[in-house]
């Protein structure tokens, strides 16, 4: 299952720090950041629970780019 975010990131080389954290966050198949279109999809592992996940992801973001978003 996997969801689409509207995220807020001042530059490309800051997505890409996004994307390698969220990818790490625990009930995270896969993650695409998209500097472009300031989209994050979030592709989830089967039984994840999608809310819990994604406070952990923002929480992960936050810690690599202080000044980034994720709107859940």
């Amino acid at each position: 299952m996997s969801h689409t975010y509207r995220i807020e990131v001042d530059c490309a080389a800051c997505a890409d720090k996004m994307e390698a954290a969220a990818k790490k966050t625990a009930g995270v198949k896969d993650c695409t950041v998209n500097f472009m279109t300031q989209k994050m999809i979030v592709d989830f592992h089967d039984g994840a629970d999608v809310a819990q996940v994604m406070g952990d992801v923002r929480k992960s973001c936050k810690k690599v780019e202080r000044d980034c978003e994720v709107f859940i």
